[in-house]
Formats: C-alpha cells, sequence, structure tokens
C-alpha cells in the first residue's frame, strides 16, 4: 500500500463518459441547431471535441496516483496544476463499493470514501480499482480505527452472535416492487419523454395513428391502455428488484455492512455513531398489507452515492417482524412504541381544511364553469378529506426517558425514534386559531445528509404536551 498506484485503465473509459454527459446538453443543442443543412459541421466539431475529451481522460487517468502512508490515504492527481490530497484514517467515517455494469464486467469496483466534512460529494473517489484492491484497501483503512481483539480463535456460533446477518427473500422482493408505488414515477417520466418526442413526430403519422386509435372502438382501447398499465406495473416492479436484489444488511462492530443491487452491486457501510433516528414507513398501499420498511436519518454522508436522504436499513418486512430486527442490529432502538399520545379530537378540522382546501376551491371554480366536470375535483375532494382524517388520526408521540418517538403521515405513515443527544433543535409556532384552540406545532430539527438539517413537525398537538416537551428538551424542570 507504501507503493503509488495508478487506478485500472478502465477508469479512462469512466472519465469519458463523464466528461461527455456533461457535454450531453450541449450536443443535443447542436445537434437540433445544425440538423438541416449544416449537420456535416456538426459531425467534425464532435468529433474534433470526442478526440480532446479522448486525450484529457488519457491524462486524467495517467496523472491520478493513490497510496496509503503513515495512517493517510495519499491522492495526487490534476494534468496541469498537481493536487495533493491527505485523508487521515481517523477522518474516514465510510468507505463503501460500487460495481457498476461495466465495472463487473472488467472485475473492477469504485471506492468512496467519505469523511466527518464530506459535503455534496464523496472526499475521494477511486473510479475503477480491481474488487481484491477495493477491498484490501477497505481493510487496511479501517484498520488504524480498530483495535484488536483477542478472540480471533472464536467459534463459528460466537461469529454468527458478533457479526449477525440477514437477506430478503425473492417473495418479499416480489412484493415489495409491486406495492412500491413506482408505476406513477414511471407514468410521469414516460409521459414527459413522449411529450418531448412529440415535436419530432411528423403530423400526418400523428394523425393518421390518432385516426387509427379511434376506429379500434372503446373497448380496444381500454384493453390497450390496461395493457400499457400492467407493463408499466411490471417495470416497476423490475425497478425495485434490480435495485434491492440480492439485499442482505450485516452488523460488524460499531458499524452495519449493506450490500443489495444486480445491476449495480453496491457496499455500502453506515457507522452507528452516526445514526440520528430509525424511521418505519407505511405506504398507503403496505399499511393495510401489514408490510413496513425500516430506514435511518443518517448525518454527513454525499450525493456521490445516489441514496435518499433517508438510507434504507431494510427494505420490506412485516410489522410484527421490525422488534426482532432492531434488536439484533440497533439494540439501541429496540422498543419502538406503537401506542402514543395521540392529537386532540378538536384538532381534526385543521388537517381536513389544509388538506382539501385546494380542491375545495378547485371545485368551486369548475362547477362555475365547468359543471359537467364536477364530478373530478368532487372525488379529488372526497380522497383529500379522508387523507385529512387519517393524518389526524395517525399523529402521535410517546416519550420515554431520554428517548421520543413521534408519528406522522403526509401520504405515507411515518414512526420515527429518536434520542435526546440527537436533537439539534426544538421549535413551537402557534398562529392565532391555534392559540384560541390551546393547541401548538412542535417541530424538531437533527443533522441530516450533507451536514443540512432534517425536520419533523407535528401540527396541532395539545399547547400542554408541547410545552411539557419543551421542558423535556431543554431540561427546564
Amino acid at each position: 500500500m507504501f507503493e503509488a498506484k495508478r487506478l485500472h485503465p478502465a477508469a479512462i473509459l469512466f472519465n469519458l463518459i463523464k466528461t461527455v454527459r456533461e457535454f450531453l446538453f450541449a450536443i443535443i443543442l447542436g445537434f437540433i441547431s445544425f440538423r438541416d443543412d449544416s449537420m456535416l459541421y456538426f459531425f467534425l466539431i464532435t468529433a474534433g471535441f470526442l478526440v480532446i475529451f479522448i486525450i484529457t481522460s488519457i491524462l486524467t487517468w495517467y496523472r491520478y496516483t493513490y497510496r496509503v502512508e503513515d495512517d493517510e490515504l495519499r491522492i495526487e492527481y490534476g494534468v496541469f496544476i498537481r493536487k495533493k490530497r491527505f485523508i487521515s484514517k481517523n477522518r474516514i467515517q465510510s468507505i463503501d463499493l460500487t460495481s457498476g455494469i461495466i465495472h463487473r464486467i472488467f472485475g473492477l469496483t469504485k471506492v468512496q470514501i467519505e469523511t466527518a466534512g464530506t459535503d455534496t460529494s464523496a472526499e475521494a473517489s477511486l473510479s475503477a480499482v480491481t474488487l481484491a484492491e477495493g477491498e484490501a484497501l477497505r481493510e487496511e483503512l479501517k484498520a488504524g480505527k480498530k483495535q484488536q481483539t483477542d478472540d480471533e480463535d472464536a467459534t463459528s456460533d460466537q461469529e454468527e452472535q458478533t457479526n449477525p446477518s440477514t437477506t430478503i427473500s425473492f417473495k418479499r422482493l416480489f412484493i415489495a416492487g409491486t406495492t412500491s408505488g413506482s408505476v406513477g414515477v414511471i407514468f410521469a417520466l414516460a409521459a414527459a419523454g413522449f411529450s418531448e418526442l412529440e415535436q419530432f413526430i411528423p403530423d400526418s403519422f400523428y394523425d393518421n395513428t390518432l385516426e387509427w386509435a379511434i376506429g379500434l372502438g372503446i373497448v380496444i382501447i381500454i384493453v390497450m391502455a390496461i395493457f400499457v398499465l400492467l407493463v408499466l406495473w411490471l417495470l416497476g416492479v423490475a425497478g425495485t428488484m434490480i435495485k434491492y436484489g440480492n439485499f442482505t444488511i450485516t452488523k460488524n462492530d460499531d458499524e452495519l455492512f449493506i450490500t443489495r443491487g444486480i445491476l449495480e452491486k453496491k457496499q455500502l457501510t453506515i457507522p452507528l455513531k452516526r445514526i440520528q433516528a430509525v424511521g418505519i414507513q407505511e405506504s398507503v398501499i403496505r399499511q393495510p398489507l401489514g408490510f413496513v420498511t425500516v430506514y435511518a436519518e443518517i448525518a454527513g454522508g454525499s450525493l456521490d452515492k445516489g441514496e435518499d436522504f433517508s438510507s434504507i436499513l431494510f427494505p420490506i418486512m412485516k410489522r410484527e417482524e421490525v422488534e426482532t430486527f432492531l434488536e439484533t442490529f440497533l439494540p439501541d432502538y429496540a422498543g419502538i412504541q406503537h401506542e402514543l399520545t395521540p392529537l386532540p379530537k378538536r384538532a381534526r378540522k385543521f388537517y381536513i381544511l389544509r388538506a382539501s382546501i385546494l380542491f375545495l376551491v378547485l371545485t368551486a371554480v369548475i362547477g362555475f364553469w365547468i359543471p359537467s366536470f364536477i364530478w373530478i375535483p368532487l372525488v379529488l375532494l372526497a380522497g383529500s378529506i379522508l387523507l385529512g382524517v387519517m393524518r389526524h388520526r395517525d399523529g402521535g408521540f410517546y416519550r420515554g426517558g431520554q428517548q421520543l418517538t413521534i408519528r406522522h403521515r403526509s401520504f405515507s405513515r411515518n414512526t420515527i425514534k429518536m434520542y435526546h443527544k440527537r436533537i439539534q433543535a426544538f421549535e413551537k409556532k402557534q398562529h392565532k386559531l391555534q392559540v384560541h384552540q390551546k393547541l401548538a406545532t412542535m417541530r424538531l430539527s437533527i443533522i441530516g445528509r450533507l451536514g443540512t438539517g432534517t425536520h419533523f413537525a407535528i401540527k396541532d398537538l395539545e399547547e400542554s404536551h408541547t410545552d411539557e416537551l419543551a421542558d423535556w428538551y431543554s431540561y427546564r424542570n
């Protein structure tokens, strides 16, 4: 590890792809601008830039070296301006390995290193090293943070107790894809893509296709629509299964180790000390079936992981399995309360009003201008009223010692457990109607990804309950 090394030559390809992706919008804009009479000039200019990109990618790869020396990861890079970066082992928070399709073809992996000060990008990113080299580098960088133990000769049973692990079954993975709700996202993306491509479709072709569809009859059109929805549903299921396939979570000393992905294999490391809160999410589809998703709010991190602001600890499990899961992997967060102090009944009208005010106005407008379509906003209005009732019914909190459990709903119901020491700020807010009704809004803040705040709010709590929680947070008697 003391000898300076270069990345695998495949890094040249990754650098080229990254550069082309950054200039993709300009390339598309140039194609649209020169597509009539000047297409030759467009190809010549594009070819010239491509040659420059290739040369730059080769030089970038050649000038990039790394080594581990004196308890530091030392990286040197830069084509014209030479830069050096030293990262101490003690500052490293997590080391993640990611293998995309191209990586896996060549037996490579991408190493991403994050520190406490990591911002929007990882502190260091080795785009292409061999899998063996990546794993060896991870062990070498982690070795400086761990103390040697005397039980290396422990039995396999003891090892299983020390490093518990669990995976997701194919059946559960299929249920996760079926109930993920990603069909709507795929449909929206497909509609947006079609709207952009529509300008390139000749008017004659568009008109002929429309006349042909109308001539098929209403039954055929309905069958085709059902078929399209079925294809979108299958795509949603496939996307979830590809993303979370081979999901495995392992607890190793003071960190969680997560491996997932079929096409792109990711190995994520989550230090336990960076977990700020643990949550249980129940979507509208999964809640009646008794399935939940367990996630954690993580401090720090970067956008390079391609993760959401919350890290999924397990994509889907039965509600009654959560307690065993937490006792195994996060015993400090076990014992999440499900019987919480509810919101007062007089707060229900505020929840209903907030959820339905937009559709109430829309109903009035359409009822005045297009009364024949009044049923559309009325259906949406009824759904929004039901959502408001559910939000009121599901809201609540439970305080026990130094732990606080809160529950709220946007569309999915979220139950979050956090410790007093993890809460960065507590805020009490009241508008005039709340003052009159002796209600208040509680807002909690913890450290989230990128070092920014993650906020949780429960509206229209009893004012006395909000004051009690404020006293608990500030240690006032």
